[in-house]
């Protein structure tokens, strides 16, 4: 026999986990607001019908004192044994006369205030316990019959007229119709009060269900974050719509590209980190170790201490441009906004790279140099400045004519002023599949090229050769300074790097 699986039951966890959730908290202040509406509507609706009710029988109470009075307006005198108003209506069932309608109750009241004669209804015996107000009360008064004098109505709207004989006010008609409200409201008011509570009912079931419709994006979302890994954040809502959590939805997935784009680059930056760092350091253990192993001429000391000397000043360049980059990456570079003029900067620049392009027989030299300002860091400056030159010069250094030329400009470009300035060389070149991924960290446009360039024994090499970063510093100053680097190169003709900053009007 197979086992019958037990009933799921609400658990007090699952419970509790319900009653906090949004849905819940929504649909029960939804219910509560409805409730509020509708309780506000039907007390509205209940006094009104109250009014409409009383209205009406303040009506009846006019048209049964025209029919007592026989449409003349008023009563002249009493009669013997009773008013001539009640002539005619005598009888065993005289409320049923058409004079008279059902359930009308008229008496004739003494100006003591005692019941002399009645009709309808209620006998005089009846109306003598009812507790009227002194006679020649005006308007009209609400009176209770009590339950011990007659199974009838027991709430009675009363209207009375003045009787006159001679001039004299001799007593007083008294017309009374059932005021039967009590019945008719009460059966509104449990009609009312069912409608609202199957509404509320019905709101929150509804509420629950079309909650529940509504956030499931939102749960999509939550198993989605779950399922993503450190290692894999492949997965997307692919969510379609123009909703709100639709929009939620794709920003979720905007941002999962940019941390899956960010984990890529670290980790693509911590590989190459590692293999730059893994060369010098294998190339060193090596040297120590052949050293090590036997006893070696002076001269043969001398190049490998040379040699662990090139790579340790790498490793030092490699480190302290890292830390730059990080430091950068963090926005921990304090960047100073004050007037620099780009002229100056490339001449100071210039000046202190020529022994360095001298020695790798590069000839380095200036074009024109007006004067053109902006606002920035002058020492962030100088080190993009620094860092392009330095790249013209590595790779100019095997060139038939090595040259490298900085000018400085400016022109208007969008109706705004620019700042520019050219490092142009007329080195190996870079082809045109290099130029997207030539500012990526670590991107050696020849891997077959020495760390050094041109300079074998790398005692003289530029502080940013080799690593891969300088062009990514670069770009990073000029972007923090709102401008942008561009570049032309051709194959065996050379390149043309461009800084274009906002000039100072």
């Amino acid at each position: 026999m197979q086992e019958q699986k037990k009933p799921a039951k609400f658990s007090t966890r699952s419970i509790i986990q319900l009653t906090h959730s949004i849905r819940f908290r929504l649909v029960v202040w939804f219910v509560l607001i409805l409730g509020a509406v509708m309780v506000i509507f039907s007390a509205f609706i209940y006094w009104r019908q109250a009014q409409d009710l009383r209205s009406a029988a303040v009506l009846r109470l006019n048209v049964a004192l025209e029919h007592a009075l026989g449409g003349q307006g008023e009563a002249e005198h009493f009669a013997e044994g009773g008013l001539l108003i009640f002539q005619g209506l005598q009888g065993s069932n005289p409320a049923s006369d058409t004079n008279i309608q059902e359930g009308t109750v008229l008496a004739l009241q003494t100006v003591d205030g005692s019941i002399l004669d009645s009709a309808g209804v209620l006998s005089v015996v009846q109306l003598q316990q009812i507790h009227f107000p002194a006679a020649g009360w005006s308007g009209v008064q609400q009176v209770r019959v009590p339950k011990s004098v007659a199974e009838v109505n027991n709430r009675y709207l009363f209207l009375n007229r003045a009787i006159a004989q001679n001039g004299q006010t001799t007593g007083y008609l008294l017309v009374g119709v059932p005021l039967d409200t009590d019945n008719q409201l009460n059966r509104l008011l449990v009609s009312l009060s069912s409608g609202i509570i199957l509404t509320m009912g019905i709101a929150l079931v509804g509420g629950l269900w079309l909650a529940d419709r509504a956030m499931r994006p939102v749960k999509t979302i939550t198993q989605t974050a779950r399922e993503i890994g450190e290692t894999d954040l492949n997965k997307r809502l692919r969510m379609a719509g123009q909703d709100e959590l639709s929009e939620l939805g794709n920003t979720f997935d905007a941002m999962l590209d940019r941390l899956q784009a960010a984990f890529e680059r670290q980790k693509q930056f911590t590989a190459d980190a590692s293999h730059e760092l893994r060369t010098p350091l294998t190339i060193i253990e090596l040297e120590t170790s052949r050293m090590l192993a036997g006893h070696r001429s002076l001269d043969e000391y001398e190049r490998v201490l040379r040699t662990i000397n090139s790579e340790n000043k790498f490793m030092i360049r490699l480190v302290t441009n890292l830390l730059t980059l990080a430091r950068m990456d963090a926005g921990q570079t304090n960047i100073k906004a004050e007037p620099a003029d780009l002229s100056e900067l490339a001449s100071e620049v210039v000046e202190r790279l020529e022994p360095l392009a001298k020695s790798g027989g590069v000839s380095l030299g200036l074009g024109d140099l007006p004067e053109v300002k902006v606002r920035g860091d002058r020492a962030l400056l100088a080190q993009m400045l620094t860092n392009l030159v330095e790249n013209a010069i590595k790779y100019s250094a095997n060139a038939e004519v090595p040259q490298v030329m900085v000018t400085v400009g400016s022109r208007t470009e969008d109706q705004r002023p620019v700042a520019w300035v050219q490092v142009k060389d007329n080195g190996i070149g870079i082809a045109s599949e290099h130029l997207t991924h030539l500012f990526d960290r670590f991107y050696q446009v020849d891997a077959a090229r020495t760390r050094e360039g041109g300079w074998e024994d790398g005692v003289n090499a530029p502080e940013s050769s080799g690593t891969g970063l300088g062009l990514a510093i670069a770009q990073w100053i000029a972007e923090a300074h709102q401008g942008e680097i561009h570049v032309q190169s051709a194959i065996g003709k050379g390149s043309t790097f461009e800084v274009r900053l906002p000039a100072m009007g």
